[in-house]
């Protein structure tokens, strides 16, 4: 019998001790054989027959006959299986003959509304499956699949992969499914895996260029068929360039829904140390604040960056309310409840707006064209931003049997 000749391999996942929620996978091609599947797992007990015959159905449907597949698994689910098997067969140069992504499972859903209320998004690093399963329960008003800064230069391709599968599969619980895709060009490689998957919203990082946004929502329409429409983007503004052309980027598209900044490179390009006070950041946040409001879009702060810093992460984003943003950027599930409270409007504004709305609707009523509450006269702006906040406290389930009349 002549010697078995190894014709193509690839590697993907993580193996080791310290991991769970993910598996490694090698691939090798060969010439003849059949398909063998040599398998380690947590789960053995329970699944792996299952596993072997999804590995093994996935090879086959790649339109590969003879191939040795070695797995690792520490507890990995089958999209996270089917995520490292498929990136370690493009690492080996095979072009499969077929689509590879798992069935769809994520429950169905309404797409998110362009300015729906965004004071929380959880960043999740991309490559990194052990997150995913639980982030929704953490109820965030948002969940970022980050392909950008957290994933290793080497990795893209396999978290490009995962996020895509994620996105198919996963539960996130009412929660709005955002990814943060790589700075262009590469992130036009991320578009073309994940917006078939419906995301509701791409963020775009270190934008500096009107242009940049402009070419992102070209690829998205070419993608969908569709122009206008999700998903909604929001730019990241990171440097002192991006923040002086801010009111340009803010109105480059239809698909913007939010503007926001990085704190962290945007520091680093000014030259100065990043501090919780957020002092050498004050004109470029305000900045943000104006053109996105001029835009007609939100403004969304940047992470508050010492998650063990409770009392200061109250401080900043109570602060940032005040400043006009509408949410902020969150780097662990602690911090979700704590930004919550503090761009939750308060019972006392509720009570005011709800007084001012019902005096307007009066004054309709009656057909003057005066409005005034006690001997005060309300002007329209404060009569429209009454009326935000009635409707984003109606979002968030704050009126509480209040008399919205």
């Amino acid at each position: 019998m002549g010697k078995t000749t190894v014709r193509q391999t690839g590697k993907a996942g993580r193996k080791g001790d310290d991991v769970r929620s993910d598996v490694w996978v090698a691939f090798e091609r060969r010439e003849s054989g059949g398909i063998d599947v040599d398998l380690e797992s947590r789960v053995e007990a329970y699944y792996g027959e299952s596993i072997r015959d999804g590995a093994s159905a996935m090879v086959a449907a790649a339109g590969i006959e003879h191939a040795r597949v070695e797995i690792r698994d520490a507890g990995a689910l089958p999209f996270v299986l089917a995520a490292r098997l498929e990136t370690a067969l493009l690492r080996a140069g095979v072009s499969p003959v077929a689509d590879l992504r798992p069935d769809a499972t994520a429950p169905e859903r309404t797409p998110s509304a362009r300015f729906r209320v965004r004071r929380s998004r959880l960043y999740l690093p991309g490559n990194e499956p052990k997150y995913f399963i639980s982030a929704g329960l953490h109820e965030p008003d948002g969940i970022i699949l980050d392909l950008e800064d957290s994933v290793h230069p080497d990795e893209k391709d396999a978290a490009r992969i995962l996020v895509r599968n994620t996105l198919r599969t996963v539960d996130f619980h009412g929660a709005e499914r955002m990814v943060r895709i790589n700075q262009l060009p590469l992130g036009l490689e991320d578009l073309e895996a994940v917006v078939p998957e419906r995301p509701d919203l791409i963020l775009i990082p270190k934008v500096e260029r009107a242009d940049e946004v402009r070419e992102a929502d070209a690829a998205i329409s070419r993608i969908t068929g569709r122009d206008g429409e999700g998903p909604w983007l929001m730019p990241i503004l990171e440097s002192a360039l991006g923040i002086e052309v801010s009111f340009e980027i803010a109105r480059s598209s239809a698909r913007i829904a939010a503007l926001t900044l990085g704190l962290e490179d945007l520091a680093a390009d000014i030259g100065v140390p990043k501090s919780a006070e957020g002092d050498e950041s004050l004109y470029a946040r305000m900045r943000v604040v104006n053109a996105a409001h001029a835009a007609g879009v939100q403004a969304i702060d940047s992470v508050y960056g010492q998650v063990d810093d409770i009392d200061g992460l109250d401080r900043w984003g109570r602060s940032s309310r005040r400043l006009g943003f509408t949410g902020m950027g969150c780097l662990h599930p602690r911090q979700i409840e704590v930004i919550h409270e503090a761009y939750n409007p308060s019972t006392a504004e509720i009570a005011k707006a709800l007084k001012i709305v019902a005096a307007f609707e009066k004054a309709q009523a009656a057909g003057l064209g005066v409005v005034s509450l006690g001997s005060k006269m309300i002007d329209p702006p404060v009569i429209e931003q009454a009326r935000r906040l009635v409707e984003q406290a109606r979002e968030l389930n704050l009126l509480d049997g209040k008399d919205e009349a």
